[in-house]
């Protein structure tokens, strides 16, 4: 019995997804019953590393998601449109989907799982966050016993990449950014990956597999790393932390009747002896907090051919296990009915909530004319707003002017704003260059 694969996109996961299908030997002997059936390209021009038969590849995406003998559609093209519409459509002729494209499912997610419910198909998107490292599908099954707490984790290797080069060579960001693009590591236009908008479509997909409940985009907190600066990479390394882009989901409140969640991005800094501080480079990390479990952290390469084609396959191969064994019993109405272990079958939205409520611990960098007093007048703006200081130290001159660092204990985010508003309006406050949270 062989499983027909139409695959949509022969780019760079496209392609990677390609050879392993094509060379099955010492891989799991189910490779070697699935056959890719048609291929969807934008161009037919375009020089590719994997060759098919002129009558296997097209541009009428169209076709493959109607084609009656397609078992599974496999979307690597990336973007939002053409992307939804052709996934929606395999999904009403039936067919499973497998899908690389984070972007698509932070944004059309509901509309996607429950047409994919109806229908009694399976959407399955392992390899949508960190490429080739396994989170969802533990996630959904090897983890699903616990009553996760947290997700904190380092999801965007472009981001990562930056900072670890800015740390370790004292560079400052568009000099690192401006050689990242010329090496390939980062876009001509990197907007998604260094304003956190990459790492925020993943942490809403992680959240809403850990927390059992769909996440409204335009709900989590997205603050990039571009006003990361030299100066606060050498502060940090000094007060023993370094500074990462962390995606974060947890619960807002230990009690177990609470639903409230935050799910954040923003650059952080995290103690050099946490398990997140030593991931550098172009690599992710995923650490995810349960009860009873802990802690259990998964890493590896988060991005490229290999790494994500690999995801890709390993959903398609739970595919097409579930066919071969014909698992799926039918409701009254004949529609199959999924396994709750793979399928996205939650309907409620989760409760987030806003910034201002987050209690955290904060540095803060402020730039000030070299007179009495200013170090007394920021301890009393911040106690008359609740904010406990742990350090206030000042650093040394820049430019004439007076830098002081400030470490709070954990404060209200709201509190924290209100002294910072405040403390704008005093004379000697030149500036402010940086606000970062600590972990």
């Amino acid at each position: 019995m062989a499983f027909k694969v139409g695959l949509l996109g022969l780019g760079t996961v496209g392609t990677g997804t390609a050879e392993i299908l094509l060379h099955p030997a010492q891989r799991h002997p189910l490779l070697q019953e699935i056959e890719i059936h048609r291929v969807g390209v934008r161009s037919l021009d375009k020089p590719r590393r994997v060759q098919f038969p002129a009558e296997m590849i097209t541009t009428d995406l169209e076709s493959i998601v109607t084609d009656p003998a397609v078992d599974i559609v496999v979307e690597v093209m990336g973007g939002l449109e053409p992307a939804r519409s052709l996934m929606l459509t395999a999904i009403q002729h039936g067919k499973h989907v497998v899908t690389a494209n984070k972007a698509a499912i932070a944004r059309y997610g509901d509309e996607i799982f429950t047409a994919a419910n109806a229908a009694g198909v399976y959407v399955l998107l392992e390899a949508a966050v960190a490429g080739g490292i396994p989170v969802i599908e533990p996630l959904k099954q090897s983890l699903c016993s616990n009553r996760i707490q947290a997700l904190t984790g380092i999801v965007n290797g472009t981001t990562n990449y930056i900072l670890s080069r800015m740390q370790t060579e004292g560079s400052d960001f568009d000099a690192v950014l401006a050689d990242a693009q010329r090496l390939g590591y980062a876009e001509s236009d990197p907007t998604a990956d260094v304003d956190g908008l990459d790492a925020a479509d993943k942490i809403a997909i992680l959240a809403s597999l850990a927390f059992g409940g769909r996440i409204k985009l335009p709900e989590v907190y997205c603050e990039g790393i571009r006003k990361i600066s030299a100066a606060d990479i050498t502060y940090a390394e000094r007060l023993g932390f370094v500074i990462k882009l962390l995606a974060t989901a947890k619960r807002d409140s230990e009690e177990l009747d609470s639903d409230l969640l935050q799910v954040r991005v923003h650059p952080t800094l995290v103690p050099k002896t946490h398990p997140l501080a030593s991931v550098n480079g172009v690599y992710n990390a995923i650490l995810i907090e349960g009860d009873p479990v802990g802690q259990v952290m998964f890493f590896g390469p988060g991005a490229g051919s290999g790494p994500t084609a690999s995801a890709v396959v390993a959903d398609i191969l739970n595919i097409a296990a579930i066919l071969k064994v014909g698992r799926a019993a039918t409701d009254a109405n004949g529609t199959p009915i999924l396994d709750p272990l793979l399928s996205c079958s939650h309907q409620d939205y989760c409760p987030i909530a806003p910034i201002e409520a987050l209690v955290t611990r904060f540095y803060v960098r402020f730039l000030a004319k070299d007179s009495a007093g200013v170090i007394g007048y920021l301890g009393t703006c911040f106690g008359k707003h609740e904010v406990s200081l742990e350090s206030v130290v000042q650093i040394g001159m820049r430019d004439d002017l007076a830098e002081i660092v400030v470490i709070t204990h954990d404060v209200r985010e709201g509190n924290f704003r209100q002294a910072l508003t405040e403390i704008q309006t005093f004379d000697a406050i030149v500036s402010i260059p940086s606000v970062l949270r600590v972990l």
